[in-house]
Order: structure tokens, then C-alpha cells, then sequence
């Protein structure tokens, strides 16, 4: 199992930020592309997926309990801000703080 689908930390910790171009339908969108209803408008150029810009943040797409398993529920449609996340920036690190984990 990927260390990421035990952790979770950083769908609840950070803004997902992207273009609306990443939308279903859009013309950069992976797969089918992230559902309209999952998202918030932030200007014409960005949208932030739901529920990533709460005081206690967390991706409206994820499913599980952040350290034990998770799984993000439009992974193969994900936007690039969570394609480019990987275990070796630093704000893995500080999500994982913030959830009580170790860093890895």
C-alpha cells in the first residue's frame, strides 16, 4: 500500500487551487476532469476545490480517516495541484505535523 493512502494529511491541510480548464469537460482536464459541484469559483482564472479553504481544512474528494486510510474519490480526474504533491516536499512534512503523524 502507498504510504498516501494511509495518510491524507495534505487533503486536509492545503488550498487546491487550479484552472477552471481542469473542470469536466475542460480542455486540460484529466480523465472526465473535476466536477463543477466539487469546486468554488475564486476568479474567472482559478477555482479551489471544496472545503480545502475551511478553517479545519479538507478535499471535498476525500474519503477515510487521515493516518489509518484514505482515498481521494476522483483520483484518476485529481487536479495538478494534487498530481505535482509528492512525499518529498516539505509540506508533506508540516501536513503530517499538523495531523500528528511523523514525518516520512
Amino acid at each position: 500500500m502507498n504510504v498516501c493512502q494511509r495518510c491524507g494529511a495534505c487533503c486536509a491541510s492545503f488550498r487546491v487551487d487550479f484552472h477552471p480548464a481542469e473542470l469536466e469537460g475542460g480542455k486540460f482536464a484529466w480523465g472526465l476532469g473535476v466536477k463543477k459541484h466539487m469546486t468554488v469559483p475564486v476568479t474567472s482564472a482559478i477555482v479551489r476545490m471544496q472545503g480545502t479553504d475551511a478553517t479545519q481544512p479538507r478535499c471535498i474528494s476525500l474519503a477515510g480517516e487521515i493516518g489509518k486510510a484514505v482515498a481521494c474519490t476522483i483520483y484518476a480526474e485529481r487536479p495538478s495541484p494534487c498530481r505535482e504533491f509528492d512525499t518529498a516536499h516539505e509540506a508533506c512534512a508540516r501536513a503530517r505535523q499538523r495531523h500528528g503523524l511523523q514525518p516520512l
